[in-house]
């Protein structure tokens, strides 16, 4: 019978040390002789199985299992490369090939890993079929490249390591990401085995836009060319051969026919520059554009080549390309402002142009698209507008989170300035808490200070609806509100239940602090469910009641209804109105004009504001301007107005009076902590000096931003507008802001994109064309996600200077460098038109030859099996990817701390062998006894008694001996004599009266024994 397992060594070399055993046993021989033959030979076995077991632990003794289990792992390329039907037809193949070759009785298992530029596991590795499927449960997020690395690895974490691995790889081999030759090399090594089955594609033509070449130093007005670069892979005959199907050349010589479009965007303008028929001949064709620029602007081209026959041309996703270009003017600043209130800003407007800063309006109804749309602007402002804005019609307008990412990351990578100006919409009055602008403010726009009464109160009584998905709208719609409010406000939530109107949180309160119970009341709306109120009147009751305990500076109820609860009673509007308290209405899919009409009622009855809406969509977007209303008290309006104080001498005050003109208000915010945050200018109301900034600038990534909290004259600033230092103020605050506009004459940029990165050089000259060595060049990139990346400029050869960043998606890559302190930022943009996965059609057969032709560690080479096409054929299913020709795989358990153990416990039982002598002689007579084999012999019993008696002879001689050798004391006593002397009296001892006494006759007492000599002494002392 053999066992399930055998024995290794993980350093075989130390078992040479077993060479010392032949010198044990002689030393032992030699030195144990005392303890005769058993005792030797035990402890002669004893030593070598101690010697063993040391020696096998320091050379590592393991268990070893073996398996001839096989898992195979499918890796699916899910790429779009390649086309669906075969994409489909991969997990068709791997149902078939599993049912038909997998071994149930040796317990094999199989797995599915599908990838693109990421894999993800879509069965693990179990052992039983794979379950029929109609399509893959897994979601690739992206599948626009072909990471096979990703896939390799991931399939090697996934399978066991106490079987046989193999990998079955069905892909076009066309990898754009990672190097799976390396990968392969180390699965071998490890014992895994690797099979390709390859997916073909047609060898057919296919027309791809390369690029569109556009110079780098553009200027206005200066004529250039642009090159759009086509390239015709492939042959019209499809025989992969390049001629016809008779061996001509005609169907390869003949052109492709289709028209070139080119388009010009600027600024959210689209217009087209050119279209025209071409005819395209096999490899790369060049057409040339001539086109001049006459605006200092942000220019993105798009080339497009549309086919005239669909059989001309594959794939569709590489017939566009797109190249970006910036023409650099004089200064430029970007001012975005409310519907209809341009002419508030007409006095700052002008006074920019007459310091030659050339200003661009923009409404809040028409927002930037892209962030190539603010590259032609030095500075972003934005004049008094809130996040979420409306026009004279309640039409809503907002900036998305898309659009604040963008504003942030033009200030913080790009270098452009950012200034917000107050007003009764503006800051934290606005919305803009939280979002991260106010994180680029130099001041925060949430007050934490006491003595402010800032505090809001916002109530929302929610009406289930009849829109569609109405319940998900109301949560997402109270979630906006909640989110608006600072930490400092009080919110609540009344809905309807079963059991009548009833608060969400806070019990009968209703409404409670936000900043402590935020992530709570969130949760909350999560789990709500608003039913059909019958009536608005116990709701609106509650509402008003618990709103007017409050003692919030601005108190205002939000509803949300369809309009078919009855109308609340005139004393319930009564309270509202004399608490103060607004009431807004949202019409929600209303029951025609009578439900319309009820809402429209109570917002016109409270000073409220009255809306209608047919989307769940606009109503988030109106419940956060709503919840600004609670953000009222941050509108500081004292009484007589103030007048601000310089308080740092900033190089925007530079000539101007430090005796400012009075203001009539401003946005209170909280200064920030950062000793980078400058305050500037201060009010000295209110007695809060945290609170009453009216400018503050600071630094901000690469560029700058500043804040200030007054208007720009319409409301609150008036008398600036006169005021002689008005333009100078104004002017030079921008300028500051601004990133610099100097001539950038003396420095290039230039781009190129080569596997998978960019790489950016920038040559620095002086003005007589020598080079500029030991700059510090700094660069920042945003690509297409507004996401930074990391780009670090070195100097590598005289006045060149060179960096690199990678690139994994197509869009636009915006770059930003600062060649050395002082100087012009330098910008450009490069533009990756689409994945490389839509560049090459024909598969990579060497790369999966390649692979396949690896040899596992100690076992054979794989297979690479007939194509699989749109149907799995019986030719690709005949290769048995759980064949044997994989090393057998191993599990080890190292054993040495069991054999240390061992021959801890061995060593000791040779001590006990040598130190102990063990007779067993005594076990033959319990055997006797118990056998009842008769009693000792009388000679035995004589014997004993004889050496017992001669034991007690010997005793009694001892006794006698140490008797006559004790040392008896005599006692000495005084006496008193009677002249008063002292006279000596001894008494004798009992060795002393022994003597004097005559020998006992027969009839005399024997001798007392020691003990009772001595406790006789002790009683005559104790009676003297």
């Amino acid at each position: 019978m053999s066992l399930p397992f055998r024995i290794g060594f993980e350093s075989p070399g130390y078992l040479v040390l077993l060479a010392v055993l032949p010198l044990i046993w002689y030393l032992g021989l030699r030195h144990l002789g005392v303890l005769g033959p058993v005792r030797r030979w035990v402890a002669l076995l004893a030593r070598t199985l101690v010697w063993t077991g040391i020696v096998a632990a320091l050379a590592g003794v393991q268990l070893v299992w073996t398996s001839d289990r096989v898992t195979v792992m499918y890796v699916l390329d899910q790429s779009e490369s390649i086309p669906e039907a075969k994409r489909s037809a991969m997990l068709d193949f791997v149902i078939a090939a599993v049912s038909k070759h997998r071994n149930d009785a040796r317990g094999d298992r199989a797995g599915l890993i599908v990838f693109g530029r990421d894999a993800t596991i879509e069965i693990p590795p179990y052992d039983d079929d794979v379950p029929p499927m109609r399509r893959l449960e897994s979601l690739l997020e992206r599948t626009d490249a072909t990471n096979l690395e990703a896939a390799l690895n991931l399939a090697q974490a996934s399978m066991p390591e106490d079987t046989s691995r193999r990998i079955v790889i069905v892909t076009d081999g066309n990898e754009n990401i990672g190097q799976a030759r390396s990968m392969a090399s180390r699965l071998t090594a490890a014992g895994i085995g690797i099979d390709i089955v390859p997916v073909m594609t047609a060898a057919g033509e296919e027309v791809l836009v390369e690029k569109i070449d556009l110079p780098s130093n553009i200027r206005k007005g200066q004529p250039f060319e642009a090159r759009i670069v086509i390239d015709r892979q492939g042959d019209r005959s499809g025989t992969g051969t390049g001629k016809g199907n008779d061996g001509s050349d005609a169907a390869a010589d003949t052109p492709v026919r289709g028209r070139l479009r080119v388009k010009q965007k600027v600024a959210g303008e689209e217009s087209l520059l050119l279209e025209q028929t071409i005819e395209l001949a096999p490899g790369k064709n060049v057409f040339p554009m001539r086109h001049t620029i006459e605006q200092p602007a942000a220019y993105t081209y798009e080339a497009e080549f549309i086919p005239d026959s669909e059989d001309d041309d594959a794939l569709s996703q590489n017939n566009s390309a797109t190249g970006y270009t910036y023409v650099r003017g004089k200064g430029r600043v970007l001012l975005i402002h409310s519907p209809d209130k341009l002419s508030d800003y007409e006095s700052m407007m002008s006074a920019l142009r007459d310091a030659n800063i050339e200003v661009t309006p923009m409404t809040t109804e028409r927002l930037f698209g892209s962030i190539a749309e603010l590259q032609p602007y030095d500075a972003v402002i934005l004049a008094g507008v809130p996040r979420v804005d409306s026009d004279s019609a309640n039409k809503i307008s907002s900036f998305t989170d898309e659009h604040i990412e963008m504003l942030v990351r033009n200030t913080q990578q790009l270098g452009a300035g950012l200034l917000m100006i107050g007003g009764p919409d503006a800051l934290g009055a606005g919305g803009w808490t939280g979002t991260e602008i106010e994180k680029a403010m130099p001041v925060d726009f949430k007050i934490r200070n006491a003595k402010v009464n800032a505090v809001g109160a916002l109530a929302l009584i929610m009406h289930a609806s009849e829109m569609a998905q109405g319940n998900y709208w109301q949560k997402k719609i109270a979630e906006a509100s909640i989110t608006q409010l600072g930490g400092s406000d009080l919110a609540g939530v009344l809905h309807w239940s079963p059991s009548g109107d009833r608060w969400l949180w806070g019990g009968s309160k209703g409404l409670l602090e936000v900043g402590p119970n935020r992530k709570a009341m969130l949760a909350s709306l999560g789990r709500m469910t608003p039913g059909d109120m019958p009536e608005f009147d116990p709701a609106m009751r509650m509402a008003v009641a618990g709103l007017a305990r409050t003692s919030a500076a601005m108190k205002h109820c939000i509803i949300i209804s369809d309009g078919d609860p009855s109308p609340p009673s005139s004393g319930v509007i009564k309270a509202f109105k004399d608490n103060s308290i607004t009431v807004s209405t949202v019409a929600v899919e209303s029951h025609g004009t009578t439900g319309s009409t009820q809402l429209r009622r109570i917002a016109q009855s409270t000073g409220g504001k009255y809306y209608e809406v047919k989307s769940g969509r606009a109503l988030p977007a109106i419940f956060q301007r709503e919840a600004r209303r609670v953000s009222r008290p941050l509108v500081y309006e004292p009484n007589g107005g103030a007048f601000p104080e310089v308080v740092f001498p900033h190089v925007v005050l530079d000539g101007i009076d430090t005796s400012l003109p009075a203001i009539r208000g401003f946005v209170l915010t909280q200064t920030k902590s950062s000793p980078l945050a400058q305050v500037v200018l201060r009010s000295p109301k209110p007695d809060t000096p945290e609170n009453a900034t009216i400018l503050a600038t600071w630094n901000y990534g690469l560029g700058r931003t500043a804040v200030l909290t007054t208007d720009a004259g319409q409301r609150w600033a008036a008398e600036w507008v006169q005021w002689p230092g008005y333009e100078k103020l104004h002017s030079q605050l921008i300028r500051w802001l601004m990133r610099p506009t100097g001539d950038t004459g003396q420095f290039s940029l230039a781009t190129k994109v080569d596997d998978g990165r960019v790489e950016v050089i920038v040559t620095a000259l002086t003005d007589d064309d020598q080079f500029l060595n030991f700059l510090e060049v700094a660069g920042s990139v945003l690509d297409p996600s507004l996401e930074p990346l990391p780009l670090r400029m070195e100097q590598v050869a005289p006045g060149r200077y060179s960096g690199s960043f990678p690139i994994d998606r197509a869009g636009t890559y915006f770059v930003n460098v600062l060649p050395g302190s002082g100087n012009a930022p330098l910008s450009t943009g490069v533009t990756v038109p689409y994945s490389d996965e839509f560049r090459y059609r024909k598969s990579n057969q060497t790369l999966m030859a390649q692979l396949a032709s690896l040899s596992p560690e100690g076992g054979k080479p794989g297979e690479v099996t007939a194509p699989l096409g749109e149907q799995v054929s019986d030719a690709v299913l005949e290769s048995d990817a759980f064949r044997s020709g994989l090393p057998l795989a191993r599990r080890i358990r190292d054993a040495w701390p069991w054999f240390v153990l061992i021959a801890a416990g061995l060593f000791f039982t040779d001590v006990l062998i040598r130190r102990v002598a063990i007779r067993f002689g005594f076990l033959k007579t319990w055997w006797d006894e118990w056998m009842g084999k008769g009693q000792p012999e009388l000679a035995t019993v004589a014997r004993l008694d004889q050496l017992r008696q001669q034991k007690h002879a010997v005793n009694a001689s001892g006794a006698a001996r140490r008797s006559d050798t004790r040392f008896e004391p005599t006692s000495v006593t005084l006496d008193v004599k009677d002249d008063g002397g002292l006279s000596e009296v001894v008494t004798p001892g009992k060795a002393d009266l022994k003597r004097d006494t005559p020998q006992s006759d027969a009839t005399a007492q024997p001798e007392a024994s020691y003990t009772e000599r001595l406790l006789e002494a002790k009683r005559r002392a104790r009676k003297q």
